[in-house]
């Protein structure tokens, strides 16, 4: 009965580490272009808004009820954006550590557009993970897909595409391949399912 009880815990936590690094990770390579000879190419990673989708996503795969799935996926977007606040705000990126607090909330105030959207879209695609995990949806594969897929066409309508092209197209290269890679789980699930 403990176990039980143990590993909805356990994905929490899990959850909330890994969101962590990967929000940190995030706000760090973005800052590698000044400190390095890496070229632009590390900012616009950074800048990929699909990956930030995939975080919850991927964790919402793991869960088997729907709800779970949306707190997971929340704690997975929340975690990261922390992560990323930290690494903001740090003697990293020269902010000394008694200006943390003042700088942590004007950064939360001047992000709160992207604090929101993550409080959206954070449930919103661990629902979605969970959905691909129970039925194998086929909307999940096309969200998920073309947020990849479509990102950089998006960008580039707004004047935002920035860094060299190779990125953005490896972008919806992955895009792509998410979307074969979908309908092909998708057609070898129903195939096994008629063969039943």
């Amino acid at each position: 009965m403990s176990s039980v009880r143990y590993l909805p815990c356990v994905i929490f936590v899990v959850t909330c580490v890994a969101g962590f690094l990967f929000g940190a990770g995030d706000q760090y390579l973005g800052s590698l272009r000044p400190m390095l000879a890496l070229g632009i190419w590390t900012l616009s990673v950074s800048q990929m808004s699909a990956l930030w989708l995939l975080l919850p996503f991927a964790f919402g795969c793991t869960q088997d009820r729907p709800r779970r799935a949306m707190l997971v996926g929340l704690a997975a977007t929340g975690a990261a954006l922390a992560g990323y606040l930290v690494m903001t705000v740090s003697p990293m990126e020269g902010v000394p550590i008694h200006r943390f607090p003042t700088a942590a909330v004007a950064f939360a105030a001047s992000n709160m557009l992207w604090i929101v959207g993550g409080a959206v879209t954070g449930p919103l695609f661990g629902w979605l993970g969970h959905r691909w995990r129970a039925r194998r949806w086929w909307v999940t594969a096309a969200v998920v897909g073309g947020a990849f897929l479509f990102e950089p066409l998006a960008r580039s309508l707004r004047g935002q595409l920035f860094g060299p092209w190779w990125v953005w197209a490896a972008e919806a290269a992955v895009g792509a391949g998410l979307l074969v890679g979908f309908a092909f789980i998708r057609a070898q699930r129903s195939g096994s399912a008629q063969a039943a």
